[in-house]
């Protein structure tokens, strides 16, 4: 418990600028989606359903409606519901999308999931010419994606009704943090057997997935996995920005200086955000400059 304490403090501190900034919610174009977006799913499913009578065939109606479906499972029946929309979303638009959403959690806990797994990667191969050559690898690296981004989303709800501090924002961090020591402990077992993943074994998205996962490790993983990233970027999979994130964030956890300056801090006393500290201020735009990022602004 003492090792979660420290590092949900941690979390909070690192992500304050995210959370303590927090944005105001984007124009919707449909009620349904203002209603997800703020966590009132049984409302929000009432009026997909509205809308799902005058388009049945809409592939997002369709695909948002068993989102939510998949979030309100207090009632049994709502997953036949979920996985009748969901299965229809992907008929008529073909994507992974699914495979990777975290609003989907408790579906995958359904056994109806893996046969809508297989199916959909059956219709991804066949639109793709088989993209996947190692698709059970491809699977457990999108079901750590979408376990990655888990929790987000009410956590930022949380934040803007409830405040960073409120003790049902805390309850979701401390979920959030487990999940991620989960993941984290899930992903070292599939690279000790598999090694770091490539695109044309797994796909772009689930090469992203990995990375993902040690981007929000603790230091000793992301030094660990740091040269395995400076590979993938050397060999074009994965954008040099994400490079510079992941090391950047690796300085962080170990509190020490970073090189690129990507991460910001929230100061209490001023209450604003400010950089964190630079390890050479004379070099970090040319640094900057190797990885594709802007220079810094004066």
């Amino acid at each position: 418990m003492k090792k979660l304490q420290i590092l949900l403090i941690f979390f909070l501190c690192s992500c304050s600028s995210m959370l303590m900034s927090q944005p105001p919610l984007p124009h919707f174009s449909n009620k349904a989606d203002s209603l997800y977006a703020e966590g009132n799913i049984p409302d929000a499913i009432a009026e997909y359903r509205k809308m799902l009578i005058r388009e049945p065939d809409n592939p997002k109606i369709l695909y948002n409606c068993a989102c939510a479906l998949s979030i309100d499972n207090s009632i049994i029946r709502q997953f036949d519901s979920c996985f009748k929309y969901l299965n229809r979303a992907v008929e008529i638009d073909t994507a992974l999308n699914a495979l990777l959403d975290p609003d989907f959690m408790a579906a995958r806990k359904d056994p109806r999931w893996k046969t809508f797994e297989d199916h959909l990667v059956s219709m991804l191969n066949k639109k793709y010419h088989n993209p996947y050559a190692d698709p059970e690898f491809a699977k457990a690296l999108w079901r750590l994606s979408a376990n990655d981004q888990g929790f987000f989303n009410e956590i930022g709800i949380s934040v803007r009704k409830l405040g960073m501090r409120s003790s049902v924002t805390s309850a979701l961090w401390k979920a959030k943090l487990m999940l991620s020591e989960e993941n984290q402990k899930e992903l070292e077992n599939l690279l000790q057997r598999k090694g770091w993943p490539k695109i044309k074994d797994v796909g772009p998205e689930a090469v992203m997935a990995a990375y993902l996962v040690v981007q929000h490790a603790d230091g000793r993983m992301q030094a660990k996995y740091l040269p395995e990233v400076k590979k993938s970027c050397e060999a074009d999979e994965i954008p040099w920005e994400r490079y510079a994130l992941l090391y950047d964030r690796m300085c962080v956890n170990e509190n020490i200086p970073q090189r690129y300056g990507t991460h910001t801090r929230y100061n209490e006393k001023t209450g604003k955000e400010e950089l964190y500290p630079l390890e050479d201020a004379t070099k970090v735009n040319q640094w900057r400059k190797e990885t594709g990022l802007d220079p810094l602004p004066k």
